[in-house]
């Protein structure tokens, strides 16, 4: 880490932490979303920013652009059109902080202390909250989530955490948006129970909503194995139902339907989908040279008939080689 960026960053945190005061966070108590109203959410921010704006993301990290003010612009850039989108249509938002690789050791890898690590965390909370003041309307309003992403590999983690190591783990990173505007976190693509298990328990203990977004595999299994079924389940036996909603994501929708429809009692915990352009597997995904974008307009009538049968699908985005024209067709295809 340069000299340069080490000031840039201590520069930003002093700014955000004069300007801010203290936490006033809009929705932590009441979630909107948890109403029947649609609510959309960006899309796949990492390959957006790859491949549509040229950013450099070592180790698929989009928080290093918090680091100076040309990266802050290209989060603002990124973010600025589902803004726009939700808005122009009277609807809700749910920001996610580029905070998913914002942990110990992918933070290490990257050569970030634990303090320049909590500095990132509060400072890409804080740009959503400056977002917000500028798009949020009464009809539209916006909810400030700290993303928080797997301490391993999100498509074949090398091992699997318990639920007690997954809540000492990550407990550093939900304190932080604890102290934060952020009304929820959201622990986006989990690959198995015990760390979903874990960020749920150390998100309650601090008094924050949680989410879980459990990732599947194109025969909508978990990497682990574990079906959706199972895994909401056991989350859910594990934890007193903790998490105010669960979501799908980084997957294609033809690789959950038939599993979420044929669902009982447990699909209607899924509130969320934020599924991949690509039919691809995560293997395939992985050694893919181009960015793949799929059909648009079939991943929005998807989501639509989705819709149906599961009435309480109602947080709706994307994920990898998705971007604001995937939302604007999911939102012209669900909403009439």
């Amino acid at each position: 880490m340069t000299g340069r960026r080490q000031r840039s960053r201590r520069e930003w945190v002093r700014q955000i932490s004069t300007s801010s005061g203290a936490a006033m966070s809009t929705y932590r108590h009441a979630l909107p979303q948890l109403s029947d109203r649609v609510f959309l959410t960006d899309g796949g921010i990492e390959t957006s920013l790859i491949y549509d704006q040229g950013m450099e993301l070592p180790h698929f990290a989009a928080f290093v652009l918090l680091d100076d003010e040309a990266g802050r612009a290209a989060l603002r850039r990124y973010l600025q059109p589902y803004l726009s989108i939700a808005r122009d249509a009277g609807l809700g938002l749910v920001l996610e902080s580029a905070t998913w690789r914002a942990n110990r050791d992918w933070g290490e890898r990257l050569g970030y202390s634990r303090n320049a690590l909590a500095d990132v965390n509060r400072a890409a909370v804080e740009l959503l909250g400056k977002l917000r003041g500028e798009y949020a309307t009464a009809d539209g309003p916006v909810v400030l989530s700290g993303c928080i992403g797997p301490r391993d590999d999100g498509y074949q983690p090398e091992s699997l955490m318990t639920a007690s190591q997954a809540e000492e783990y990550h407990t550093e990173q939900v304190a932080t948006f604890q102290m934060t505007d952020a009304d929820l976190v959201t622990a986006i693509t989990m690959t198995h129970t015990g760390e979903a298990i874990g960020i749920a328990r150390a998100a309650q203990a601090h008094g924050l909503p949680s989410v879980i977004s459990f990732t599947v595999e194109t025969d909508g299994r978990l990497p682990s194995g574990e079906t959706l079924e199972e895994a909401i389940k056991t989350v859910d036996e594990e934890t007193a139902s903790a998490p105010a909603y669960y979501m799908v994501n980084c997957a294609h929708p033809t690789h959950v339907d038939t599993t979420l429809i044929a669902g009982e009692s447990w699909n209607a915990r899924v509130r969320g989908l934020r599924a991949n352009a690509s039919t691809m597997s995560h293997a395939e995904l992985d050694v893919a040279e181009e960015l793949d974008t799929g059909d648009i307009e079939d991943l929005g009538a998807r989501y639509a008939a989705l819709r149906e049968k599961l009435p309480r699908l109602t947080v709706l985005g994307g994920c990898c080689g998705t971007d604001a024209r995937h939302i604007d067709a999911i939102r012209r295809h669900c909403i009439a």
